[in-house]
Parts: C-alpha cells; sequence; structure tokens
C-alpha cells in the first residue's frame, strides 16, 4: 500500500518540523509550505491526500486557500484539517461551514494529530463497507434520494453537493430514521473518536444539511432537533 501524502501549511517552522517528524514516524510522506500561494502550488503539482492547513498564515489565509480548495471541482474533495491558535467559536465555525474536516486548536498533541489525520482519512477514503458494484444500496426518504455506492443525494430530482462529513451525518440518520442520535454519539460515529464536548461541530454540520435539504431550514420537516438530546430524522 503506499504512504499517504500530507501537506501542512504553518509559517513556523518548529510547528512544520514538528509535524514533519511524528508523521514520517507514523508512516506518512510529508510536504511543507510556508504561505497560502506555496500551499495552492503544492496541491497543483503533488496531489496530496490532505493537507493541515494553518489558519493565521502570511500572504493568503488559511481561510481563503480553503475556499480556493473547495471550489475547484478537481480538490473540492481534498481532506482538509485546520489548525488554528485562535479557540473562539468563531473561527472554528467559518472553517467548518468553508468545508474543513476537521480542527485543531494549538497547542496541540502530536498524538492527537496523528489520531485525527488517521479518522479523516478513513472516513474519506469511502471504503467502509462499499456494497458491490451493480447492487447500489440506496435510501429514499419523500424527496429525498441518498445513494451510498456513488455518494449521491438529490432532492426532488435535484443533485446536492455535500461535503463528506455531511453525506455520513445523512446518511446515518436516515437510515436510522426515527432514531434520536446525542450530539456526542454523532461525534464518535461519524468522526471517529471523542471530541470531548466540541459538540458544537455537529451543530455546525447539522445546519449546512439543513440548508441543503430543507425546503425551509428554520422549519426543518426531516432533520429534527430533540431538545436538550440531539437530533433524529422524522
Amino acid at each position: 500500500m503506499s504512504r499517504k501524502k500530507i501537506l501542512a501549511v504553518d509559517d513556523e517552522e518548529h510547528i512544520l518540523d514538528l509535524i514533519e517528524y511524528n508523521l514520517l514516524a507514523g508512516g506518512y510522506d510529508v510536504l511543507k509550505a510556508e504561505t497560502g500561494e506555496d500551499a495552492l502550488e503544492i496541491i497543483k503539482a503533488e496531489r496530496p491526500d490532505m493537507v493541515l492547513l494553518d489558519y493565521m498564515l502570511p500572504g493568503i489565509d488559511g481561510i481563503e486557500v480553503l475556499k480556493a480548495i473547495r471550489t475547484d471541482s478537481k480538490y473540492k474533495k481534498l481532506p482538509v484539517i485546520m489548525l488554528t491558535a485562535k479557540s473562539d467559536e468563531f473561527s472554528k465555525v467559518i472553517g467548518l461551514e468553508l468545508g474543513a474536516d476537521d480542527y485543531l486548536t494549538k497547542p496541540f498533541g502530536v498524538h492527537e494529530l496523528v489520531a485525527r489525520i488517521k479518522a479523516v482519512l478513513r472516513r474519506t477514503e469511502g471504503t467502509e463497507d462499499i456494497p458491490e458494484a451493480g447492487n447500489e444500496e440506496k435510501i429514499t426518504i419523500d424527496r429525498i434520494m441518498i445513494n451510498r455506492t456513488t455518494r449521491v443525494v438529490t432532492v426532488g430530482g435535484n443533485n446536492v453537493e455535500l461535503s463528506m462529513k455531511e453525506f455520513d451525518l445523512l446518511y446515518l440518520l436516515a437510515k436510522n430514521r426515527g432514531v434520536v442520535f446525542s450530539r456526542d454519539m454523532l461525534l464518535e460515529k461519524i468522526w471517529g473518536y471523542d471530541y470531548s464536548g466540541e459538540t458544537r461541530t455537529v451543530d455546525v454540520h447539522i445546519r449546512n444539511l439543513r440548508k441543503k435539504i430543507e425546503e425551509d431550514d428554520t422549519n426543518p420537516v426531516y432533520i429534527k432537533t430533540v431538545r436538550g438530546v440531539g437530533y433524529k430524522f422524522a
């Protein structure tokens, strides 16, 4: 099996060296960039399997790099983990709403970094329990059709673009229609490990999903909030 190639983008050399050392030891190949401009050039030239992207960068910042990735059809599925020294909710929410797969707040532990990389790669590779060709697994509920095999979602016959995490959330809820999932349960099942209190992540993804599949996302009929508990597909 070929080694996964990870691009680390940070303007602090010691952080890049720390990431490189630990990822090489973990069996990954590592590319490094200190600016957003360099990061975009490396993405085009090297086609990494994942990007670790610092929020604060000289020149083009991390958010602008993320926007560029998500609006380019060739790279919009590229997994991105945001690295940020900002611990406020606003910074985290912006990254998640723009399509970041995960985020880590500095300072972070290298073991946690490696665990999150593995979890995101596992989810985005789409290799878990894939039905055989010609035996597509589909869920149809009212106007919504979810094809797990092709990872295509349509609403009223129109394709809806979802991020990896949004698709996984929708599929899990729809497959278990009527079952109430707490935010902690969704964090564990979709993100692959205990986020310990980072339930805002779930709320942001649910809000984005509602905007894409509900006729009126302020009065949802599909993804319902169960007050004090979590969410369910009605």
